[in-house]
């Protein structure tokens, strides 16, 4: 099940390396790259390419492909990027609800993310101009993404934080002034890499172990 794993994670890596190095046409060549590898995993492990896992799954990955293309020199912009993740993330919150859940209520931790949303609001919006709408919008549905990912297997709420810390590292790279994290580039990169690819997995694996039940009624 991992093989078809293996180009995201080749990619991922060539991209990261690339960010370390300073490699930017590697950089501009890889990050297009990314989600359709994913997206190739997805279908290639999904015991089924039918039903709406693999719609709602395939929608939260191509929706992030749309947003790296809008983010790089040569896309739309910021606020394009902004609306893409924002409908991968509501792809991904319908997934988790309607799929993906491994228990009824998200798990106690989760609750956490009501204060980092008021937070980072709070710390963005003086910052923010027309824009404050647009990122309260986003960041309640990346707090409700965290909170719908808790409720399912350890990889998916694994997949679901790193969203979060990854999202949350762009917002303060680009709206707080004086924020200098070193490497801020690759960390962002390197939690959301980590984020989808989680994600992905375990979809297919949750996919997959339902798939199984009923074959062995």
């Amino acid at each position: 099940m991992a093989l078809p794993f293996l180009p995201y994670i080749v990619v991922g890596i060539t991209h990261l390396v690339a960010i370390l190095t300073g490699a930017d046409t590697v950089v501009a060549v890889t990050k297009p790259l990314l989600m359709p590898a994913l997206l190739l995993a997805l279908l290639l492990s999904l015991p089924s390419r039918r039903g709406e896992t693999v719609v709602l799954a395939s929608l939260g990955i191509l929706f992030g492909w749309l947003g790296d293309l809008s983010l790089m020199d040569l896309g739309p912009g910021f606020v394009v990027g902004l609306a893409f993740f924002l409908l991968g993330h509501v792809a991904y919150i319908v997934l988790f609800v309607r799929r993906m859940r491994s228990r009824r209520l998200p798990r106690w931790w989760s609750a956490a993310y009501v204060p980092w949303f008021a937070g980072l609001l709070a710390v963005l919006a003086p910052h923010a101009g027309a824009l404050l709408v647009p990122l309260a919008l986003y960041g309640l549905a990346l707090a409700v993404l965290g909170i719908t990912g808790s409720a399912c297997s350890p990889w998916i709420a694994s997949g679901a934080a790193l969203f979060v810390v990854s999202d949350s590292l762009l917002g303060l790279d680009r709206f707080l002034p004086g924020f200098a994290l070193p490497q801020v580039d690759l960390a962002i990169m390197l939690t959301y890499i980590a984020a989808q690819g989680l994600i992905c997995w375990g979809v297919v694996r949750q996919a997959r172990a339902t798939a199984v039940v009923p074959s062995l009624a």
